[in-house]
């Protein structure tokens, strides 16, 4: 290793082992040593450490294992992505996987074999800083999100281009696409690059509103105006007053509505049910829809005159599986949001996970990834979120030239990991052996394809 050498925490009751340990580490650690749990809490403290070895037998429980498993909870509560491998001796394998299950990376057997010893610690130092820079990307592409849009794709690229550009005018816009697609969040970011970001933003879904009601949410009524009306009460265009008024589902609104809204549009004034003054209203109009409104316009649904008042600029929506390469960061940003909401230890996607989600077909769009990341993280257990938590495998069944070689290699190597661990009746070290790997190795493998590992073990 080149440079500062990276601190290591070895904590151990037996002087004699902390020497050896040291004599054999210090060529590439900077070796911290702790006698006790007191002590190691505090170095913890000092140098957060990206590993530690913990002999669990620490004083006063020296030949049990309660000093050990409690520090070993508060190193992990105090830095999560810290690598803890654990030192047991033979007749302390159960101790070894409560420990494994309650965070630790690994362990390793007395008397430890320096040359193995060494792996592991190269394995689990691999992963903490590939955990690291993953954390430091997702800061980094956390900060440069744009007005709460998410992507890298040249379709997003130039989506925030454009709202940079129209945001500052006051010309209507309108936004087209599939359900999910983020057409309010864009509707929203086009309001705060304009001049009246400090003005109120008022959404209304015209869809989700029955029509009976439709009108009075819109213009709003005067006292008396019909049964039930019992006071006055302004509609929402009122309400935007000075900021912006964005109609969804623009397509749902009935015919005779689309004329009052037509002359809202070219008057700027409304007048309430049951009113007899106009009042004059200053907004700005975004409107978005997924119902195709040139066939409307052709089928006699939607007023001709009406879609080209709303439609100075159009931004139409890409569906998710159009633009694919946003999905890994619209995941992570997910994974990252939620786990710190649900206080879950989630780091990222293993990598067949990942590769499910690139490769899903999406119909539900970004909302439907935002739920399906949100049920992982309340399914997972564990650092990683595995196939068997987004149960996506039945939904993207592999069709014709999907199937690829990664995917059947992948296959594969879950069945093989699975019959090698039923054979050993769970024993990690005679399965590992049994497929002719390390048990770092296989213990990656049995979180990476969402194996659990037997009771029995």
């Amino acid at each position: 290793m080149t440079g500062h050498p990276l601190p290591l925490l070895l904590v151990d009751d037996d002087d004699t082992i902390r020497e050896q340990m040291k004599w054999a580490l210090a060529s590439d650690y900077q070796v911290v040593e702790a006698a006790d749990r007191p002590t190691a809490l505090q170095k913890v403290q000092q140098v957060m450490p990206r590993l530690v070895l913990l002999d669990l037998g620490l004083p006063p429980d020296v030949d049990g294992a309660t000093e050990g498993m409690a520090l070993l909870r508060e190193i992990l509560q105090i830095t999560p992505s810290t690598k803890v491998i654990v030192i047991t001796g033979n007749s302390d394998r159960a101790r070894a996987i409560e420990a494994i299950q309650s965070g630790a990376y690994d362990f390793i057997e007395k008397p430890v074999q320096l040359d193995i010893l060494k792996v592991v610690l190269q394995r689990a130092l691999y992963l903490a800083n590939l955990e690291e820079e993953h954390r430091l990307l997702q800061e980094t592409t956390e900060s440069d999100h744009f007005e709460g849009l998410i992507g890298e794709s040249p379709f997003m690229r130039e989506l925030i281009q454009t709202i940079k550009r129209i945001g500052p005018s006051e010309v209507p816009v309108l936004i087209t696409g599939e359900s999910g697609t983020g057409k309010e969040l864009v509707a929203r970011a086009v309001h705060r690059q304009s001049k009246r970001a400090q003005g109120p933003f008022v959404a209304i879904n015209c869809g989700a509103i029955p029509e009976t009601l439709l009108e009075s949410e819109l213009f709003g009524y005067e006292k008396g105006a019909f049964t039930g009306a019992v006071q006055q009460r302004k509609g929402r265009i009122e309400h935007a007053q000075g900021g912006t008024l964005f109609l969804d589902e623009i397509g749902d609104i009935p015919l005779p509505l689309q004329v009052k809204l037509l002359r809202f549009l070219q008057e700027r004034q409304v007048q309430r049910l049951g009113g007899k003054e106009p009042i004059t209203v200053d907004v700005r109009i975004i409107a978005a829809t997924h119902v195709d409104l040139e066939q409307a316009i052709q089928d006699g649904r939607f007023r001709e005159d009406l879609y080209y008042r709303l439609c100075v600029v159009k931004i139409g929506m890409l569906p998710l599986s159009a633009r694919p390469t946003d999905i890994p960061l619209l995941a992570n940003t997910f994974l990252r949001r939620l786990a710190a909401e649900y206080q879950k230890p989630l780091v990222g996607f293993t990598t067949e996970a990942m590769t499910l989600l690139t490769s899903y077909h999406w119909p539900g769009n970004v909302r439907e990834l935002e739920n399906r990341i949100k049920r992982a993280v309340v399914m997972a257990e564990g650092r990683y979120v595995t196939p068997a938590h987004l149960e996506l495998e039945e939904l993207s069944k592999p069709q014709g030239s999907s199937l690829t070689l990664r995917r059947l290699r992948a296959s594969q190597e879950r069945d093989l990991v699975r019959l090698a661990m039923e054979k050993a009746n769970g024993n990690v070290s005679r399965a590992a052996a049994e497929l002719g790997i390390s048990r770092p190795t296989l213990y990656q493998l049995l979180e990476r394809y969402g194996l659990r590992k037997s009771k029995k073990e």
